[in-house]
């Protein structure tokens, strides 16, 4: 394993011949790699388990008109009623889905009332219809 070599002067200079350690390097790196386990990315999480509502909660429309009237399931309202019917609707378990349908001639602040008005009495689940002519 040593190799010998000669100086410009004639001096022997000892040198070890690191060939077979690079080798046995090398295997037991391979051995090394072989025998770690793979690493995942993956996080384990036990999650709940939500089972849907049997029925789905009922739906009410609210109905904005051009001229700036609202309708409660097709009935006209005037702001204090459409009030209390929004308060009574988010009281509600569950609570219904309301759908606002706007007319496509209502003026934008008509329809903003509307949807904060909604907000302001508690009710979580509304949803504008009716939108894909616009």
């Amino acid at each position: 394993m040593a190799m010998t070599t000669n100086t410009a002067d004639g001096d022997a200079i000892a040198e070890m011949n690191t060939t077979p350690l690079i080798d046995v390097m090398l295997v037991l790196l391979t051995l090394l790699i072989i025998t770690l386990p793979l690493q995942t990315n993956a996080v384990k999480l036990d999650m709940p388990r939500i089972t849907p509502p049997q029925t789905p909660p009922p739906a009410m429309t609210l109905t904005v008109d051009f001229d700036g009237a609202t309708l409660w399931n097709g009935v006209p309202v005037d702001r204090a009623t459409l009030d209390a019917d929004l308060a009574a609707a988010a009281h509600q378990d569950p609570q219904p889905d309301i759908h606002v349908a706007a007319d496509r001639l209502a003026k934008y602040d008509a329809v903003a009332l509307v949807l904060s008005d909604a907000a302001r009495a508690g009710a979580t689940h509304i949803g504008l219809v009716n939108t894909q002519n616009y």
